[in-house]
């Protein structure tokens, strides 16, 4: 009897993967079918379901699940899912597809799916909005009601791609056919939930930690996930394999980074480095939610959450992702809520009075004595050929980083937001 978190839902891991003759049967029954050809965030939504991350969802959501989602956390079966998981097509595209039929899904000439339709809803520009505002709009000063549509159509990646979405939704059930390039490319680091969950009682874990990574590890990371191993029997490093926004770090170059990381400065025994394969929402304390629910299928019961999770520009109160969790549904029926609960942990720097990292909890000096630590601020100094101030991140892993933008052609832009550059501590 496994001593971990069950799985999220109350159904164990729902995995939509075919394997084997399976597969290849429906391989070829997919030549005959229309093709709609799928965006990159729902090649990633599809791969999940196939691997049993996205538990218990089998398919893409309905108007009612989507509804609830935005609305009350909840689709409409009542269990808890914090953002949409939809699929997007064109009008023409809706025209041409009844309830019933089945469909192939394709991204960049690879059949990822198929899908049973069972349901198509029109989605407005209205529509679109309302998601946006209800996913996307947080507490900070950009997402205030005089300035979130100046801003966010500009600025937002997330809402960027909600409003890009096209005229109408597909629901239904899916078959998955393939996990792309990434038991390949990230071989070794690219885990299922089952892998991880191996792993986990393989080493006697039953108290996990997963850190989210969108960037390498500077300071702040290490110090956060160490934390976590003090008071957990370990901790997952688990970092986005998917896409980023323009001018964030390229998957292959993190992974190294954080190997490196591992290597010099953690008790193996107490870290896995694995990753997964979605692209970044952008949504701040959604994702946050997002980001547990999907960690407690692989096997993980803590979330750690510091500042700004998963935020973007000055959307997001710089803990909205903790508070979040004190917000969402409570008490639900078995299986239907969420297990996997947060990690809150405060703004963490170093600091040179303290002699070591520290936080807003234990450290008693001023602003001038720390060093503010933030993967954005890392980026724009790099990007810019910079200094980088000493003890914002570990020697060997800046190496590796000034090596990935030196080879760099092309530079992009790093907004610099009051989050990531301490102005508002």
């Amino acid at each position: 009897m496994s001593k971990l978190v069950a799985p999220h839902g109350g159904k164990g891991l729902v995995c939509c993967l075919l394997h084997g003759n399976e597969r290849n049967a429906e391989l070829d029954k997919a030549k005959g079918m229309k093709k709609i050809q799928i965006s990159a965030r729902a090649k990633g939504d599809c791969i999940m379901m196939g691997i049993g991350g996205f538990s218990p969802l089998s398919g893409f959501m309905t108007k009612a699940d989507w509804k609830g989602v935005c609305e009350k956390f909840t689709m409409a079966d009542g269990t808890f899912w914090p953002v949409p998981v939809t699929l997007d097509c064109s009008k023409a595209d809706a025209d041409a597809i009844k309830v019933g039929d089945e469909i192939a899904l394709e991204n960049e000439g690879v059949i990822y799916a198929t899908m049973k339709v069972s349901e198509k809803y029109e989605m407005t520009e209205a529509d679109k909005k309302w998601e946006c505002e209800k996913v996307f709009k947080g507490e900070g000063e950009e997402s205030a009601d005089d300035k979130f549509w100046k801003i966010a159509l500009e600025d937002h990646p997330g809402v960027k791609m909600v409003m890009a979405q096209k005229e109408f939704n597909l629901a239904g059930t899916v078959k998955v056919l393939s996990e792309g390039e990434y038991p390949e490319k990230y071989k070794g680091v690219y885990l299922t939930p089952a892998e991880t969950r191996a792993m986990f009682e393989e080493r006697g874990w039953k108290d996990v930690a997963a850190l989210q990574l969108r960037n390498p590890m500077h300071r702040s990371h290490e110090f956060l996930a160490k934390i976590a191993i003090e008071v957990c029997d370990g901790v997952l490093i688990h970092s986005l394999i998917g896409n980023l926004k323009k001018g964030d770090i390229p998957a292959e170059v993190r992974v190294k980074a954080i190997d490196c990381l591992v290597e010099h400065y953690f008790v193996k025994d107490n870290v896995i480095q694995a990753g997964y394969p979605l692209d970044m929402r952008y949504a701040g304390p959604r994702e946050a939610l997002l980001h547990a629910t999907f960690r407690q299928n692989y096997g993980v019961n803590k979330m750690i959450i510091g500042r700004d999770h998963a935020g973007v520009g000055d959307f997001y109160g710089l803990f909205e992702a903790q508070t979040i969790f004190d917000k969402i549904p409570q008490n639900m029926p078995e299986g239907k809520g969420l297990k996997c609960m947060p990690l809150k942990i405060d703004w963490t720097f170093y600091c040179h009075k303290c002699d070591g990292m520290a936080s807003l909890r234990t450290c008693p000096h001023t602003k001038e004595d720390r060093v503010i630590l933030s993967g954005t601020k890392l980026r724009k100094a790099l990007s810019e050929g910079a200094e980088i101030v000493p003890h914002f991140g570990r020697d060997e892993v800046l190496v590796i980083l000034k090596e990935y933008y030196q080879g760099l052609t092309e530079k992009v832009e790093v907004k610099m937001q009051g989050a990531a550059s301490g102005a508002k501590m």
